[in-house]
């Protein structure tokens, strides 16, 4: 651990760009970062612009020039469809490719879902039409996105669903002509089995006989639907090694798994077409839009597919966000050891490629894991409410716990704070998750014209602390232990940097309950609210699936939530 690093870039981006960079970094691949961008000598429209690191992409074997072209040309060569991002143009320099897209001015899909709980059926209903209608688009086109996985669905400002990354996409039909693929790509959760379990004679990234992309693609979107409607994966690969998978397969899909009985009949009806393992035998695009489940009536969907009710469906989805404290943590992740300088000293135990996995010998990936070395930490913070002056710092000094030889005073609820602050912090969506009772404050729809306005692009993982970095650093550093992810103990010199900086970042790369890649920073950053200082403590993805990171910041909050600001 130590303390954040300036922004930098692996190497310097190019200069000539048609275009003014407006941000830090608001996303991450491996090689590949992501910041938002204007016209010169205007204030929009604000694009994105991902640039890929020519020369990481080679050394690291995985991705050629020939590769980074195929995502440019197969994804320009998609046009404009309301529900899959638009490229809007691309270059590059020695050192760099970069590509303008459309900006996703809604954020994560994925990141606004509980864990483990998942969304209502309506929600579901529209994110999975979407979805489908951005999928069949693509196949129209001659194109497969196999791909298909929560890190690649993001929002618009109104809340539609917007399919992203088109890094292992391919021609699967051409002037008529139907082809094969024969690459072992995907996400072990989301992957079809027959690319799993195909023969690899030659080569362990090779299948001797191709498979079909655009129909793994429809598996792949059976799998999405499931974590959209309980909030976790039905297994963790469909092959054997998994007992959910087995079991499925044995029962011809009438599994007992608990995740299972909670969904009803009519949506696994649906599911278990989709998830057919013979690929033969699983619906088509046209069974799907067919049937009953799908052609329900949904009061967020508009005859032309678009969300009907932007700040309704932000409302009831941030009413859902809600963690809580009187619920144990639970050990799902497993982590990697590292050292005082954030190597590290294991990382073979198990592959930390999102797009690979260890029970999986050698998927092929055009995103392999970025060394932490080579990871610049110079991300885009979140837009903070403006400050005010003029109020006390006092806590209330009861109910005191000791950690380490450190008194930790109980940590103020919002009420107890000046009305002023309160007032502030009440227009906090994040502040929402941690209330025991249900519910948006009126303040946040009376005021929102969008979907944005409500539920923000930023990541609600993120919390508000008044306790000093002394005290939160090691409280963090513990609850990671407890968690079983390592993470090495602070010098006394690195802690008075990190104090007179007001800022540290504590590197996390660990395996989530999947056993695929997770990675990030636990950032604590120094916040003045009305005059007084507080810490903001941000959990930023930096790999890795939404969901499974979603649960690790709760995790982590269920371990200090004694310091953990909270409404009434």
């Amino acid at each position: 651990m130590v303390s954040a690093p300036p922004g930098s870039q692996i190497a310097p981006l190019p200069t000539n760009l048609p275009f003014r960079l407006v941000s830090k970094t608001i996303g991450q691949g491996a090689y590949a970062s992501i910041r938002k961008a204007v016209p010169h000598n205007a204030s929009k429209p604000i694009i994105a612009i991902k640039f890929i690191n020519k020369e990481h992409a080679f050394r690291t074997g995985r991705l050629t020039a020939k590769q980074i072209q195929m995502e440019i040309v197969l994804h320009k060569h998609l046009g404009k469809h309301a529900n899959i991002i638009h490229l809007l143009g691309n270059g590059e320099d020695a050192l760099w490719t970069w590509i303008a897209m459309e900006l996703a001015e809604g954020g994560d899909l994925f990141d606004k879902i509980e864990a483990d709980e998942g969304v209502g059926e309506d929600i579901a209903h529209l994110y999975f039409s979407q979805l489908i209608s951005a999928v069949a688009y693509m196949h129209s086109m001659g194109v497969a996105h196999r791909d298909i996985k929560p890190e690649n669905v993001l929002l618009s400002a109104e809340g539609d669903l917007k399919l992203s990354d088109f890094g292992l996409a391919a021609l699967f039909k051409k002037d008529g002509q139907l082809r094969l693929c024969n690459s072992v790509c995907g996400s072990p959760p989301y992957i079809a089995p027959e690319i799993v379990s195909g023969r690899r004679s030659k080569r362990a990234d090779v299948l001797d006989v191709g498979y079909a992309a655009n129909i793994c693609d429809i598996w792949s979107c059976g799998v999405v639907l499931f974590v959209l409607l309980v909030g976790n994966t039905p297994w963790d690969e469909p092959t054997t090694r998994s007992a959910e998978f087995k079991e499925y397969v044995e029962t011809g899909g009438h599994t007992m798994d608990e995740l299972w009985q909670q969904l009803p009949s009519d949506i696994v009806s649906l599911l278990r077409g989709m998830l057919k393992v013979d690929p033969q035998e699983r619906f088509t695009l046209d069974e799907v839009r067919t049937h009953p489940w799908f052609t329900r009536k949904n009061p967020y969907l508009t005859p032309s597919g678009m969300n009907a009710n932007p700040i309704g469906l932000a409302t009831q989805m941030l009413s859902q966000l809600r963690i809580d404290f009187s619920r144990p943590p639970t050990q799902s992740q497993r982590g990697f050891s590292q050292d005082t300088n954030g190597d590290d000293d294991d990382a073979m135990d198990i592959d930390t490629d999102p797009r690979r996995s260890s029970a999986i010998t050698l998927l092929s990936s055009t995103q392999p894991e970025t060394p932490s070395a080579e990871t610049p930490f110079d991300w885009e913070r979140p837009p903070r409410l403006s400050s005010h002056d003029g109020i006390s710092a006092s806590q209330p000094t009861t109910n005191n716990t000791a950690y380490r030889g450190q008194t930790i005073s109980s940590t103020p609820c919002m009420s107890q704070l000046p009305a002023s602050t309160q007032d502030m912090l009440s227009q906090d969506p994040s502040m929402t998750q941690f209330s025991q009772t249900p519910g948006v404050p009126l303040t946040f729809t009376q005021a929102a014209r969008k979907f944005a306005d409500v539920l923000p692009s930023y990541s609600m993982a993120r919390f508000i602390s008044p306790h000093p970095l002394s005290l939160l650093v090691p409280l963090l550093l513990a609850a990671l232990h407890r968690l079983g992810i390592p993470a090495p103990a602070l010098s006394q010199q690195q802690m008075e940097e990190a104090e007179r900086s007001g800022k540290v970042s504590i590197r996390v790369k660990m395996a989530d309950g999947r056993k695929q890649g997770l990675n990030g920073h636990v950032v604590i950053e120094k916040a003045v609210y009305d005059g007084v200082g507080y810490h903001e403590v941000r959990f930023v993805k930096a790999s890795g699936d939404p969901l499974e990171w979603r649960r690790f910041f709760k995790n982590v909050v269920l371990c200090v939530g004694d310091v953990v600001l909270r409404p009434s």
